[in-house]
């Protein structure tokens, strides 16, 4: 029989280091091995306990939760989950925490006492996902922001259309890919990643802050232009829709599919009915099954599929599902998917900068 998972709670809440144990107390591959009320604790009861994943709040007195992550990650490199406030700083730090080399996290609800149960499903996943993975994947770690590009290219019509899914470790992967994708790319990029409301419009905008490609978080209407990037926001589903004046993007608020608002297959299903050979499908790292059957219908309508490695994956669960169901034409290495998109969607070298399109697009009335 496999041994549980042994699992330390650091959390600055007496009330929070009995719920968690107590939700997680109900799967048997996951023992919680001991609790700790700060970093200072956390880093001592790592060395006495050796517990193989951490769930970790980020706002603790004393030894915070970013600088006990950063010592977790400089001497042990356990994956952490962190547990996050559902506030605009609490997605802000979160989003840190992830770039620092959390391995995933999960929002906690608004009534911690009577709703956290609702988010044990999620927590103990992501606990069996993290001690499954290879380790938290640091080579891809994205830098500082860098404030807003000035040589942002005027909206025209795409070339295609190229719809991302991505998961647990997709934060940093998006950040190396678009990092990697010139001002120009005459593609549009629609991204479901699973993440919940609150956390999206705030990660959108780090990437916009510093990757050449424009990105935003999506609105009902946003048109599908060359060199920009549409995040869908959380707790919606993303479709498109074409129009006489352009294509654009629309929100639903159907209920979940595969577990997931937003979705990855009610993206991709959209796509391939609206875009057919145009479209490109792209499922990237994550855990669960969302996004297989949605490329299997891009492919079937004439369209390219391209998977992410398991190397370079935290985890290979999304692209995995779709690859053994042969929907994926090609699988690729995190590192080669710009040059995979950019082989895919041919730079058009005629277009001509205009440096105030930002403004004049960054809302949904584009």
């Amino acid at each position: 029989m496999r041994k549980p998972i042994r699992v330390l709670v650091v959390d600055d809440s007496a009330l929070m280091r009995k719920l968690i144990p107590k939700i997680l107390e109900r799967d048997d591959s996951i023992e919680v091995v001991g609790t700790a009320m700060d970093g200072h604790f956390a880093l001592k009861k790592i060395e006495d306990l050796s517990p193989q994943v951490l769930t970790l709040d980020l706002e603790m007195p004393g030894l915070n939760g970013i600088d006990t992550l950063k010592e977790i990650m400089r001497h042990w490199r356990l994956p952490v989950i962190v547990v996050s406030s559902h506030s605009t700083a609490g997605a802000s730090i979160t989003l840190k925490a992830l770039a620092l080399g959390a391995f995933d996290f999960v929002a906690k609800p608004q009534d911690v006492s009577a709703r956290m149960p609702e988010i044990a499903d999620e927590l103990i996943k992501k606990i069996r996902a993290a001690a499954q993975s290879a380790g938290v994947q640091a080579q891809f770690l994205p830098g500082e922001t860098h404030g807003e590009q000035p040589s942002k290219l005027q909206p025209v019509a795409p070339s295609r259309i190229v719809a991302i899914g991505v998961s647990t470790g997709g934060p940093n992967a998006l950040q190396y890919l678009f990092s990697k994708l010139p001002v120009e790319f005459p593609g549009s990029i629609l991204v479901v990643q699973h993440m919940p409301d609150g956390f999206t419009e705030l990660f959108a905008k780090r990437l916009d802050d510093s990757c050449p490609i424009r990105v935003k978080e999506a609105q009902s209407g946003d048109l599908l232009v060359a060199g920009r990037a549409l995040i869908c926001p959380g707790n919606r589903h993303m479709k498109v829709k074409k129009m006489p004046l352009g294509n654009v993007a629309v929100l639903a608020d159907e209920g979940p599919v595969n577990g997931h608002r937003p979705s990855v297959d009610v993206l991709f299903h959209s796509v391939a009915e609206g875009f057919g050979a145009q479209a490109m499908a792209v499922l990237m790292t994550g855990m669960g099954e969302d996004g297989a059957f949605g490329m299997g219908e891009i492919r079937a309508a004439g369209g390219f599929t391209v998977a992410q490695s398991q190397e370079t994956c935290v985890v290979f669960g999304m692209p995995k599902a779709a690859i053994e169901r042969g929907y994926v034409m090609r699988v690729a290495d995190l590192q080669d998917l710009p040059s995979v998109l950019l082989a895919q969607c041919p730079l058009d070298r005629g277009r001509g900068d205009t440096p105030d399109v930002k403004r004049a697009t960054s809302t949904g009335s584009n």
